[in-house]
């Protein structure tokens, strides 16, 4: 195993998996700029990695991360609107890391895998849906609360909540404000497993793991058409998709994947 330290971040590369985790946790993992830009920096690193098929994002300790630092959020509100003042500096700052680091974990070549311990509130809860796979613990306070607090969530969940729940689904979850209910997390397609309570962090990287024996090549185009699918046209997106796939035609997994099956034996992926 590799292990990179990036501040508050940590990651961590076994094998085939890169593990991305947020390292504050005597603040409940909560995030400010610095935690954004490192988490931000962990997520590059891994995508850059040559033998990173899968990467998961967790939060050390019991919970998945409690959201914006407070105390930063309540600086923003005392100290200035974005006019120029030193408020406004700082709300521009936040929102820009915040929306570098979904940039990050939406980019990535590779398939990520959220696991969700213990909360993933507000910020935390628009953190969780760029990743493409969720698994959320039984016992976890999941939802977007800002309308609570006298603003709403605008670090995507406006955009990305109705693509993955619908669009009434999506107002219910953000004009309500409240915890989603694990279960229905699940009926309505947010989350793809539910885990008991300490199984989180276990469950996700054996999800990963899973990932990691498929052909990273077919991964990362299915990736990008499945992507697509919502933002073009039918049509459009069956162009695509069969671009993509010519792409593999001449690959080593392409020629590795059938023969292996037709020979009976597992498939040996290089990535080419």
């Amino acid at each position: 195993m590799r292990e990179i330290g990036t501040g508050h971040a940590r990651l961590a590369i076994d094998g085939h998996r890169a593990d991305v985790l947020i390292d504050r946790p005597q603040k409940r993992n909560a995030m400010n700029r610095d935690v954004l830009a490192d988490l931000a920096r962990a997520f590059r690193e891994a995508d850059t990695a040559e033998e990173v098929r899968a990467i998961t994002l967790l939060g050390r300790g019991p919970v998945f991360s409690a959201g914006m630092d407070l105390e930063m959020m309540r600086g923003r509100a005392s100290d200035g609107d974005a006019d120029g003042s030193e408020g406004g500096t700082d709300r521009q700052s936040a929102g820009d890391a915040l929306g570098e680091l979904i940039e990050a974990i939406e980019s990535t070549h590779a398939p990520t895998v959220v696991g969700i311990e213990g909360a993933a509130i507000a910020g935390a809860f628009e953190l969780t849906l760029p990743a493409d796979v969720r698994l959320l613990g039984r016992d976890a306070n999941y939802g977007v609360v800002e309308v609570k607090l006298g603003t709403f969530p605008h670090g995507g969940a406006t955009q990305r909540l109705p693509r993955l729940v619908g669009l009434a689904k999506a107002k219910e979850i953000v004009l309500t404000g409240e915890y989603l209910d694990p279960e229905e997390a699940l009926a309505c397609g947010l989350v793809a497993e539910l885990c008991e309570p300490g199984t989180v962090g276990e469950r996700t990287r054996a999800f990963a793991d899973r990932l990691c024996e498929n052909a990273p090549l077919g991964m990362a185009n299915a990736k990008r058409a499945l992507d697509a699918a919502l933002d073009v046209p039918l049509e459009k997106g069956l162009e695509l998709e069969r671009a993509l796939g010519r792409e593999l035609d001449s690959t080593h997994d392409y020629a590795e994947g059938f023969s292996a099956r037709i020979e009976g034996r597992e498939p040996e992926f290089r990535g080419e």
